[in-house]
């Protein structure tokens, strides 16, 4: 497939209807930041208030990722934010493989486009692709086992850094996790970019 310049892609986006989540959204959650950053952040979909906004992580789980990204010395606006679905599953349900299937192309040529040489993988969903994107299905496990982890694979462009991570999200019900983050996002800060 051939790179669609940004401005293109991100209508393609905005207009989708390759699934039923099309059909549902209010805005699709086109993904936002730096289009040269270093680090690329990956959640799995957007929740209420991203289908609302138009915008990635702008709720609850969003404060808590902006705190975090504190610990690594970064800024919102250095990074950039998107998700393996673009637009919200009803009721926040898991994305489900068709709708992956469908929107992935998206996420790979925002990939191609920002090229980072980080990718942070938020949760089991974009842990599970982008490993596999990249080669590395050996080392999909649970977010549990792996998180803080850096794999490194070969990308288009040259080496890229792929370390998952906890969603932020998991903060609101389980507050013992934060202080895992952190210690992630920690790691994350010292890692060469």
């Amino acid at each position: 497939m051939e790179l669609a310049d940004i401005g293109e892609l991100n209508q393609q986006i905005s207009t989708c209807s390759k699934c039923s989540l099309g059909l549902t959204r209010t805005n699709a959650v086109v993904g936002e930041g730096d289009l040269s950053a270093s680090v690329m952040f990956i959640g799995e979909a957007p929740g209420a208030n991203e289908d609302a906004q138009g915008r990635p992580f702008c709720g609850k789980a969003g404060a808590q990722l902006d705190e975090l990204l504190g610990h690594a010395g970064l800024k919102r606006e250095e990074v950039f934010i998107g998700n393996i679905l673009k637009c919200r599953p009803p009721k926040n349900r898991n994305p489900q493989s068709d709708e992956i299937i469908a929107c992935t192309p998206y996420l790979d040529q925002q990939i191609e486009r920002i090229r980072p040489s980080i990718i942070c993988c938020l949760g089991n969903f974009a842990t599970s692709y982008i490993l596999k994107k990249f080669g590395l299905e050996a080392k999909v496990q649970g977010i549990t086992k792996i998180h803080g982890s850096v794999f490194i694979a070969p990308a288009s462009y040259g080496r890229v850094k792929i370390m998952p991570m906890f969603h932020p999200a998991v903060i609101t019900y389980d507050m013992n996790k934060k202080s895992i983050l952190a210690k992630d996002f920690l790691h994350l800060k010292n890692i060469p970019k």
